[in-house]
C-alpha cells in the first residue's frame, strides 16, 4: 500500500508544476489558487461526509485547519506560482525536493524528533547541490534578481508546505480523520486566498481557455484531492520524514517535462548539482552504514495518532 501512495505522488506532483507553468498570465494568481482549492476542497467535502458523516471539531481544530490552509494551500502555492514566472518549473521541483530536510528540522522543533546523524551530511549536499546547479549564474555577470527571487520564493513556499506537513501530524495525533482536515484546510485557504483577491478587486471570472481549465481541473483533482491525500495518507502512515521522500524521485518528472516543453537546457554544472542534490536526499533516504554505528530509529506516526518507534534495516 505504502507503495503505491509512494508511485501516486512521484507521478501526479512531478507534472504539476508544469500544469502550474500553463496558467501563467492568464489570470491573477490568487484567482488561480481560489479556485484550485476551492474545487478540491468542496469536493473533499462531499466525500468526506458521504464516507465518514460529520465529524465534529472543536474551535481549535478548526484554526489549526486554518493555519494549515494557509501554509499548504494558499500562501505557499503564491510564491510558487510566482517563481513560475522568474525559474523554470523544473528547477522549482527541485528546490521544493528540500521538503525532506525541512520537514527534519521541523520535526525536531515541534515535536521534538532529533534528526538522525545522516540528516547533517544530506543537508550539505542539498545546499551545495542548489549553488552548483546555479553555478554558472552566482557571478556578478549572470546572476540576476529574477533567478535569487526565483529561488528565494521557492524557499518559501517548501518550507511552507513542511509546515502544513507538521499541522498534519498535529491532527491526526489528535485522532482527526485526513479527510476532514484535508477538506477543512483546503476550503479555507481558497477563502483566504479568495479573500485578499475581492480586497485588491480581482475578477472572479475564469478564462474560458481550454488550456488553462485542463490544467485548473488536473491540478484540483489530480494535484490536490488525489495527490495531497495520497501524500498526507503517507505521513500518517510513516510519517512526516520519511513521507517526504517522494521528492527524491519527482524532479526527475519535472525536470524531463520541463526539458521538452519549455526549452530546459542541461549543461554539466547542472548534471552535477541535481545529481548532489538528489544523492543528498538519497542519504536521508537510506541508511548507509558510514553515518551510523547502529540500527536507525525513525518515528511512524500512526493513524490512530498514536507515536510508535521502529528499526528501520
Amino acid at each position: 500500500m505504502n507503495g503505491l501512495l509512494y508511485l501516486c505522488v512521484v507521478v501526479i506532483w512531478g507534472t504539476t508544476w508544469f500544469a502550474i507553468a500553463l496558467q501563467q498570465g492568464e489570470a491573477p494568481i490568487l484567482i488561480s489558487i481560489f479556485w484550485r482549492f476551492a474545487i478540491a476542497g468542496g469536493l473533499l467535502l462531499i466525500i468526506s461526509r458521504w464516507r465518514l458523516g460529520k465529524m465534529r471539531l472543536s474551535w481549535r481544530d478548526h484554526g489549526f485547519c486554518l493555519l494549515q490552509g494557509l501554509c499548504a494551500f494558499s500562501l505557499n502555492f503564491y510564491c510558487f506560482y510566482l517563481a513560475a514566472s522568474h525559474i523554470t518549473t523544473g528547477i522549482e521541483s527541485v528546490i521544493f525536493s528540500m521538503a525532506i530536510l525541512f520537514n527534519a528540522i521541523n520535526q525536531a522543533i515541534f515535536y521534538r524528533i532529533t534528526p538522525v546523524k545522516r540528516f547533517w551530511p544530506a543537508a550539505a549536499m542539498g545546499i551545495l547541490g542548489i549553488m552548483i546547479l546555479f553555478s554558472d549564474q552566482w557571478g556578478a555577470k549572470h546572476f540576476s534578481a529574477s533567478l535569487g527571487l526565483g529561488v528565494a520564493l521557492s524557499l518559501v513556499g517548501t518550507y511552507g508546505f513542511s509546515l502544513g506537513n507538521m499541522l498534519s501530524i498535529r491532527h491526526q495525533r489528535k485522532g482527526l480523520a485526513i479527510l476532514t482536515t484535508n477538506s477543512l484546510a483546503m476550503c479555507y485557504g481558497a477563502a483566504v486566498a479568495g479573500g485578499i483577491a475581492y480586497f485588491f478587486g480581482d475578477s472572479f471570472v475564469l478564462p474560458m481557455k481550454p488550456v488553462y481549465l485542463s490544467a485548473l481541473f488536473y491540478l484540483a483533482l489530480f494535484g490536490s484531492v488525489i495527490g495531497f491525500g495520497a501524500y498526507y495518507l503517507l505521513v500518517g502512515r510513516i510519517g512526516a520524514g520519511q513521507a517526504a521522500y517522494t521528492t527524491v524521485l519527482f524532479p526527475l518528472v519535472a525536470l524531463a517535462i520541463s526539458t521538452h516543453f519549455e526549452g530546459y537546457q542541461w549543461h554539466l554544472h547542472a548534471v552535477i548539482g541535481l545529481s548532489v542534490i538528489l544523492l543528498g536526499n538519497l542519504i536521508m533516504f537510506f541508511p548507509i552504514n558510514i553515518f551510523r554505528k547502529s540500527r536507525l530509529r525513525f518515528p511512524i506516526v500512526l493513524p490512530t495518532g498514536r507515536g510508535k518507534r521502529s528499526d528501520i534495516p
